[in-house]
């Protein structure tokens, strides 16, 4: 066998023109220029002051002294080479003070450019960590802006940390005003049955309520509607945390189609609907747990026996689609909204806000068919055309790979 061999990946970050790292590196290129541009112009200024200065203290004469060298040998007794020596002690002495001035104006630029080009950075960033500790502190509604013109142009680095943390700041305030509604939801829900039960019962110990056989099937109801309430709360806490198991493996969606419409025939023929099937032969096979994809499916066809008024069609249609098979459940019931299909899968919401609990579910149905779908990597949808002009609700299962 022959070794495998050893490859080396050099990953270089993609860089746009208007990326924080060709700013920062421009930013760096601008001060090293600036910085050589003071130096090299205070050193022409200040260069030729301090040689004529050290000239004159050098040589001991006035401002109108002439370097000539017949004038030089006769007023200060120099000869011409101890005159060069001197000269070029002068020049050395001078050149190293006008560079030790330019030096120091070209650092304290480079500084002053440094820090605001510092401050530009720092300054949104530390917006993200106020923002941030606010957050922490449970105030969910805080954004950062974002820096420059990323909300108009697209942005650099700092203007995409600055749209991902307001998403994430966004999903936090979601998540948090969800669980504020789930308490409240939960609260309504539960008060209902909690309370027909302490009714009857305080009827039964006071005598007002007579302990036949019809309040103790109502009780019984009540009872059993808690319970049924209870397991839907639970299997949305899993379907909402990941944590429903699913045995995912090759399903005919005949199968599905079949077993959930036995279950509920009859009661469309009790109800009075017009139920029929659309189910083409040559459907392929689905990846999908047969258990959960059969629960979707008769969520889906009780929803429509509920909202579907006599005399009225409910039909499921079957059909293949690019990567998977889509199940259609078309009804001519009560229809949705705009506004109401947007909201249709969100928990303890109901379309019809008359109807009883008992007529109208608990609200959860298809929060946990829409998790189920998700999870076995299908889409679910709703379209109506409008209120009272019937529904189509839809989910796509993916098709098999074994």
């Amino acid at each position: 066998m022959r070794p495998a061999r050893l490859t080396t990946r050099v990953f270089l970050p993609k860089l746009r023109w208007n990326s924080l790292g060709v700013k920062l590196f421009v930013s760096y290129l601008v001060i090293v220029a600036v910085v050589v541009i003071v130096l090299l112009q205070t050193a022409d200024f200040v260069t030729p002051i301090g040689f004529a200065a050290q000239r004159r203290r050098m040589l001991g004469m006035g401002p109108g002294f002439d370097l000539g060298q017949g004038r030089m040998a006769s007023q200060g007794g120099f000869n011409a080479a101890n005159a060069e020596a001197l000269l070029n002690q002068a020049f050395q002495t001078a050149l190293s003070q006008g560079l030790l001035v330019a030096g120091g104006v070209a650092l304290l630029i480079a500084i002053t450019i440094s820090l605001f080009v510092t401050w530009w950075v720092i300054r949104p960033v530390r917006r993200m960590v106020e923002a941030s500790r606010n957050i922490a502190a449970g105030n969910y509604s805080e954004r950062v802006p974002l820096p420059g013109k990323a909300g108009k142009n697209r942005p650099d680095e700092l203007g995409e940390l600055a749209i991902s943390f307001n998403y994430m700041a966004q999903a936090l305030e979601m998540t948090e005003q969800r669980r504020l509604n789930l308490v409240g939801d939960v609260a309504h829900e539960l008060r209902t049955p909690v309370a027909t039960l302490q009714g009857y019962l305080e009827g039964l110990l006071d005598g007002v309520i007579e302990p036949n056989e019809r309040t103790w099937a109502k009780l019984h109801d009540e009872a059993g509607r808690l319970r049924h309430l209870i397991d839907d709360l639970q299997e949305l806490s899993k379907a909402e945390a990941h944590q429903v198991p699913l045995n995912l493996g090759q399903v005919n969606p005949l199968e599905i189609a079949r077993i959930a419409t036995e279950r509920l025939a009859g009661e469309f023929r009790e109800k009075g609907l017009e139920f029929s099937t659309d189910l083409p032969q040559s459907l392929p096979l689905v990846q999908a747990d047969s258990d959960r994809a059969i629960q979707v499916l008769t969520n889906l066809l009780t929803n429509a026996l509920r909202y579907t008024p006599v005399p009225g069609k409910v039909q499921l249609r079957l059909r293949a689609i690019p990567r998977g098979v889509e199940f259609r459940v078309i009804d001519s019931g009560i229809g949705l909204s705009p506004e109401q299909q947007n909201q249709v899968f969100e928990r303890f919401y109901r379309v019809d806000k008359s109807r009883s609990r008992a007529l109208g579910g608990s609200g959860i149905g298809l929060t946990i068919a829409k998790m189920l779908v998700e999870a076995m990597g299908g889409r679910i949808g709703v379209t109506s055309p409008g209120l009272n002009k019937g529904a189509t609700f839809s989910f796509t299962l993916p098709l098999s790979v074994l």
